[in-house]
């Protein structure tokens, strides 16, 4: 099993910054791809970002492009969502994935993803 721990949600302004964390502990894989996605609430969860495990891949929702940065260090098998410019209707509970085989790209579809974090709430006041 992998356990993934996401951090760095909270409460901001509109306009402001907030950095997500995840790390991945537990079994490992010799390489997997990385995504967060969202879900507000009585919304269906979304995709926002996603990295791919070599060459640092990113694919963005069209929502978030332009503010938002996925990043990853492989060493320390954390995965990085940089928001900035935020907005209102960013607020949502924020979930990191794992899509362990996948090694030059990333997924936007949930249903890829095999490990899931507990989520960190991020709320964006207007």
């Amino acid at each position: 099993q992998v356990q993934l721990v996401e951090s760095g949600g909270g409460l901001v302004q509109a306009g402001g910054s907030l950095r997500l964390s995840c790390t991945a502990s537990g079994r490992t894989f010799s390489y997997y791809a990385m995504g967060w996605f969202r879900q507000a609430p009585g919304k269906e969860r979304e995709f926002v970002a996603a990295i791919s495990w070599s060459d640092g891949n990113t694919y963005y929702a069209d929502s978030v492009k332009g503010r938002f940065t996925i990043s990853r260090d492989n060493a320390k098998t954390t995965v990085y969502l940089q928001m900035n410019s935020l907005k209102p209707e960013d607020t949502a509970v924020y979930y990191c994935a794992a899509d362990p085989g996948r090694r030059y790209t990333g997924s936007y579809y949930s249903s890829d993803y095999d490990y899931w974090g507990q989520g960190t709430q991020v709320t964006v006041s207007s």
